[in-house]
């Protein structure tokens, strides 16, 4: 069969489909750029100037201003899902191929977007939940250093104190994500009158704004048994960066036992979809951002 044999690559039809609907589900790939990148990485640059103009009288003395030029690469790495099927469907017609490969990738992409918060939030491996080598430090717990300590009871002045410590950085604020426990306090809260402050965020109310910020909720925020993070605010439009390659692998293996489950797929009847993306990510300025985190 044409559509599901070995070695084959996700159409660019569905790549486009895919990242889409990473777009959908990842608070970081709502709140950031993204844009393709090579197998070998690519280098940003962070140019800064150190101090402020200088006023010079007339035959006055001039002092030297300073620059910083920063450098951050961006390399991907493998993010991988396969999953074991009957090997009945590899004798249907291609449209039915079609629709057993339209319903992986909707699975695939959901499992890719909170990969990427999970990974680039907290430097975990998503399936195993602990630190994941191959990240390293390359993740906002270990760069982002300002926190503000949340506090249940007033939860927006938490967040207001950390776009101010952003800001207090001289750096700017395009973008918030918070978890479901910060959702449902805002929800709670009441004016003086006895009406909701914000009864965008009641009965599960997911607003793509607060204030004049952009907005996500999203649980990826705090996933980890040993994750503070409530909320992460910052520059995302502009100090964070990820990409993807645009060539997908998607694999169909028929023989062995590719997940080491112990199981031979002949001798379950079964063949194993497995396919692959590679994503990178980077924080350009770690001052750009603040975590609001519980004690």
């Amino acid at each position: 069969m044409a559509v599901l044999s070995k070695d084959n690559l996700f159409t660019p039809t569905l790549v486009k489909d895919l990242i889409n609907k990473v777009k959908g589900h990842s608070s970081l790939a709502v709140l950031s750029a993204q844009t393709p990148i090579p197998f070998n990485g690519s280098k940003e640059f962070i140019f800064s100037m150190d101090n402020e103009i200088d006023v010079v009288a007339e035959n006055g003395k001039k002092s030297e201003g300073g620059v910083t030029l920063d450098s951050v690469t961006i390399v991907p790495i493998k993010f991988e899902y396969g999953a074991r099927v009957s090997d009945e469907f590899m004798f249907a017609s291609e449209e039915e191929q079609l629709d057993i490969l339209d319903q992986f990738n909707e699975g695939f992409a959901k499992k890719v977007a909170k990969g990427l918060d999970i990974a680039a939030f907290h430097g975990l491996n998503p399936r195993t939940g602990k630190a994941s080598s191959v990240v390293g430090e390359n993740h906002f717990d270990s760069k982002v250093t300002q926190t503000v300590t949340y506090a249940s009871a007033t939860p927006d002045d938490c967040l207001n104190d950390a776009i101010s410590m952003v800001e207090g950085s001289e750096c700017e604020v395009t973008g918030i994500a918070i978890n479901s426990s910060i959702r449902s306090d805002l929800s709670k809260m009441k004016a003086t009158d006895g009406n909701p402050l914000y009864p965008e965020f009641r009965f599960g109310g997911k607003p793509a704004t607060l204030g004049s910020q952009a907005l996500d909720t999203n649980n990826t925020v705090s996933f980890g048994t040993e994750t503070k993070d409530c909320a992460i605010v910052g520059d995302f439009a502009n100090m964070f960066k990820w990409g993807y390659s645009k060539e997908i692998p998607l694999e169909i293996i028929k023989y062995g036992d590719p997940d080491n489950s112990g199981r031979d797929l002949k001798g379950y009847n079964q063949v194993y979809i497995r396919a692959e993306i590679y994503l990178g990510w980077g924080i350009l300025n770690s001052k750009s951002f603040t975590r609001v985190v519980t004690e």
